[in-house]
């Protein structure tokens, strides 16, 4: 049975109040403030709204943590070993342009480790919650990891970069027209915390995507581990909070999807040094 220690039930609250509000938020959206902060990438009042929200609720219950969010500037807690990494609205885009596909995310760290995480999807009430050690949950429901064995009955889930990353764009289609040949679908849905969440709820077998910030991976990095699958970056390395550079799988297809990043690298990396040498017209 599932049952979340303080912390995590008072995240569970935080997110919960927050998905509430952007809910009320996305039902009038039209009437939203939105600035771009770059190509295709933007920012809303309910971004804003939802950080406040969730800085208010955890910071009066935990005053000495920190707290890492997307739209402003970290604060160091009077305990440095702990903080929270919080995306207050992980969806922005299908957000504003009414996809009800939009997330809560919610991580604790603790000395450089995730010890606990959150993913509320409030457009479908649903719940993603881990805990290290402890297992992770959908809506009160243990998580597993996919079953697939070979890509022929996997699902794959990629991230498409922004107009602003062009440099990301051949990498990402090299890695698509691979997954393509094997893959039984493709998915691009958009809200990196609930691929992963969705990784770790065996509904996708594999989620790539590159250059991501902490509060999109923190929380549905533990899910994925939690549920019994891998996370790593590209290379197989341990340091995609860092690079923002993930590949979450079911376990076993992580030597294969790894391996498939490799061809797709060098693929790119062949297309980009031909199309450097080719004579101007």
């Amino acid at each position: 049975m599932f049952r979340p220690t303080s912390d995590l039930a008072v995240m569970m609250l935080a997110a919960r109040r927050a998905g509430v509000g952007l809910m009320k938020r996305f039902r009038g959206r039209a009437k939203l403030e939105v600035e771009l902060k770059g190509p295709a990438d933007f920012v809303s009042a309910a971004d804003r709204e939802s950080e406040d929200l969730l800085r208010s609720i955890l910071l009066r219950r935990y005053p000495r943590h920190g707290f890492l969010t997307e739209e402003s500037a970290p604060t160091i807690g009077a305990d440095a070993r702990t903080r929270f990494v919080v995306d207050p609205l992980d969806g922005t885009t299908n957000f504003l342009h009414g996809v009800p596909h939009f997330a809560v995310a919610v991580a604790l760290e603790h000395e450089g480790e995730v010890v606990a995480g959150v993913v509320h999807d409030p457009s479908k009430d649903e719940m993603f919650v881990a805990e290290r050690g402890r297992g992770a949950w959908l809506n009160g429901r243990r998580s597993r990891v996919a079953a697939d064995r070979d890509f022929s009955r996997a699902i794959v889930a990629i991230g498409i970069p922004h107009a602003n990353t062009p440099a990301r764009h051949a990498r990402v289609l090299a890695v698509l027209g691979e997954a393509m040949h094997e893959a039984a679908g493709i998915r691009r849905f958009a809200a990196a915390a609930l691929d992963l969440s969705y990784v770790a709820a065996g509904r996708f077998a594999a989620f790539f995507e590159l250059g991501l910030s902490p509060w999109d991976l923190a929380a549905g990095a533990l899910l994925v581990r939690e549920a019994g699958g891998a996370v790593s970056d590209p290379d197989g390395g341990g340091d995609f909070l860092a690079s923002g550079d993930v590949l979450a799988t079911n376990g076993r297809l992580h030597p294969p999807m790894l391996a498939m990043l490799r061809r797709a690298t060098r693929r790119a990396s062949s297309a980009t040094r031909r199309s450097r040498r080719s004579p101007r017209a």
